[in-house]
């Protein structure tokens, strides 16, 4: 390796660890030039520093979901650019990672610690991929249903590969009976992916996120002259409004809108009522 290849690799290699000249030169040489296993010896003396990438954004990436015997799993994983998002070693990465969130049922601390086909930890194996592609990139979330007296459904929207997207919802449904009704479940989680509900009702939505729409309505209302008696009335109007557009149950069905989702859910009742018990959208970068 030329002095110039030499300089550049621990320069490479600096910007990733947060270590020292010294320290990388000795790494490197080490592994004779070779950067992911130099960033590995690093971590393994204890020298490594969290990377300076990783104060960096992860917005992009992809959502993956994997369905075995009605349990579903999903997982998300953030990369800084939609290019890297296509990239093979990414995508593969991303495939294994889905089949093991899959089989420790969507726990992220018992995945960071799961062995991967090539022996290492998925950590150990995230920071070399961090290190070859020379992103940051992030798992970020992931849960797992299971099927014990439901049934799972999901939808992918604009998949770019079988199971795998940008945006992906799962849903649990109770009354589901096989054969009859079961095709709702679909629509039902494609309706969550398009309008992107805060719950499944209206009590059940974040405190949080209620008492900030209200500020910011009844700021709007203030402002535009209105008198306090007549704020106050506009107000409740505009947040029952939110309310309602934003939980499941009460908002209009995607594929009728003369009907709430309630409303689709009685007439697809058979044997027993058709309810929601649980759902997720993941939206890739949303929020981060």
């Amino acid at each position: 390796m030329s002095n110039k290849d030499l300089l550049d690799n621990i320069k490479k290699l600096r910007e990733m660890t947060g270590v020292g000249f010294k320290d990388c030169k000795i790494a490197l040489d080490e592994t004779k030039g070779n950067i992911e296993k130099s960033v590995e010896f690093l971590r393994k003396k204890g020298i490594a520093k969290a990377s300076k990438k990783m104060s960096r954004t992860a917005a992009e990436g992809l959502a993956l979901v994997k369905e075995k015997d009605g349990q579903i799993s999903i997982i998300e994983i953030n990369s800084e650019t939609d290019f890297v998002a296509k990239n093979d070693d990414f995508i593969n990465f991303c495939k294994d990672l889905s089949e093991i969130n899959f089989k420790i049922k969507g726990d992220l601390n018992k995945l960071n610690d799961t062995k991967m086909a090539n022996g290492f930890l998925v950590k150990d194996n995230l920071v070399n991929l961090i290190a070859k592609i020379g992103e940051k990139i992030t798992i970020r979330r992931a849960n797992f249903f299971s099927n014990s007296n439901c049934n799972n459904f999901y939808y992918v929207h604009s998949a770019v590969e079988k199971n795998i997207g940008k945006i992906i919802s799962v849903v649990s449904l109770n009354g589901v009976v096989n054969g009859k009704n079961h095709e709702i479940g679909n629509k039902i989680a494609m309706h969550i992916a398009a309008l992107n509900p805060l719950a499944i009702e209206k009590e059940n939505i974040d405190k949080k996120i209620v008492s900030k729409e209200l500020e910011i309505i009844q700021a709007e209302v203030t402002n535009s002259g209105k008198t306090a008696e007549m704020a106050e009335k506009i107000s409740k109007g505009k947040l029952a409004k939110f309310l309602s557009e934003n939980s499941l149950l009460s908002q209009m069905w995607i594929m009728d809108p003369k009907k709430k989702v309630s409303d689709i859910l009685k007439e697809n009742s058979l044997e027993k009522p058709l309810q929601v018990l649980q759902f997720v959208r993941y939206k890739v970068g949303e929020g981060v």
